[in-house]
């Protein structure tokens, strides 16, 4: 026997012609508060409160912030809002470390000292004696 598996679960199904329910629910909200304002306030008022009011009606129903309904955006805002910001600096005093007294350099006379150079013959004379100390360790 074969079962249908439920496709395109993350979409959300179309209730009232092109539009989901949240989105039906966010412009009839939004259609009736304009209504009311429209009804009980005088012409100029109504339409400083019906264009907020319509505006955000269509942003809840249809407009995304990265990929995300503006209600998260909007709740966000409203957390931020309600929340206590108390923001402390504290600075940090630098920790004292221990005084390295600096000690006086001796004076030394400068040596003659040519062991590091290392020219042709000088490296033939340490190959030299590295191989003859070799053969003379190998014949005790």
């Amino acid at each position: 026997m074969q079962y249908q598996l439920p496709q395109f679960i993350d979409i959300e199904d179309k209730i009232v012609g092109p539009l989901t329910f949240k989105q039906f629910i966010y412009i009839a909200g939004g259609a009736g508060i304009c209504f009311i304002a429209y009804r009980l306030l005088p012409f100029w008022v109504a339409v400083i409160v019906i264009l907020p009011t319509a505006a955000l009606g269509a942003a809840l129903a249809f407009y995304k912030i990265n990929g995300k309904p503006f209600m998260f955006t909007l709740e966000a805002w409203f957390n931020f809002m309600l929340q206590s910001k108390l923001y402390v600096w504290k600075q940090r005093k630098p920790e004292k470390k221990a005084e390295v007294k600096p000690t006086v350099p001796t004076t030394v006379a400068p040596e003659k000292n040519n062991d590091h150079i290392m020219t042709a013959s000088r490296l033939h004379d340490i190959a030299w004696s590295l191989d003859v100390l070799d053969t003379n360790k190998r014949n005790k």
